[in-house]
């Protein structure tokens, strides 16, 4: 049996954190045990517990992990769209999109993770700085956090109710409602 160089356990760990983080989003914490996470990407469980302490130490990573690469994508899409106005913009249109509301695993952090952190309290700090970050990046102080409410809101509703008219109509005000506050002067982008 051949040993795993460090730079290889180093990618081992980064891809079960991503796997983990894409798959808690998708059928939740629950649901996914670690043999799924391993699976998902070709390794072993036995491996898992050399790169982990827990699966509690995992999903506080790839919460974290799913926060982090959020932030990093909008701040991006500032440059993108050439500006902040229109990332926001931008953001609005994708993120009320049936694309959004039907791939929960690649989607907003905040909406994939709410319902598990909410009944598992050890996590909930990671999940409160990756909130207040991405609604800081939305618009500073209650603006942002308002904004940012609607919009996981608006997609957790959107998700609870698909397969029925009224999903597609909760994207819609969910949209038209952020879209009038921002028009309005909240947030306050920029």
């Amino acid at each position: 049996m051949s040993r795993v160089s460090q730079a290889e356990a180093k990618l081992n760990r980064e891809r079960v954190v991503a796997a983990a983080s894409r798959l808690f989003r998708e059928d939740g914490v629950v649901k996914v045990g670690i043999a799924d996470v391993m699976q998902s990407i070709g390794l072993t469980q036995g491996g898992f517990y050399k790169q982990f302490a827990s699966k509690d130490a995992l999903v506080d990573e790839a919460a974290a992990k799913a926060f982090a690469d959020n932030l990093q994508d909008l701040v991006a899409l500032d440059h993108e769209a050439g500006g902040h106005q229109a990332a926001w913009q931008s953001l609005l249109e994708s993120y009320f999109s049936v694309e959004h509301r039907d791939n929960p695993g690649t989607g907003c952090p905040a909406a994939g993770f709410a319902g598990d952190i909410a009944r598992e309290p050890e996590h909930r700090e990671t999940y409160a700085r990756g909130v207040q970050e991405l609604a800081g990046w939305i618009a500073p102080g209650d603006a942002g956090l308002a904004a940012y409410a609607t919009l996981v809101g608006g997609i957790l509703l959107a998700r609870a109710t698909a397969g029925t008219p009224l999903s597609e109509q909760i994207l819609q005000a969910a949209h038209a409602a952020v879209a009038r506050a921002a028009d309005s002067g909240q947030p306050e982008t920029g």
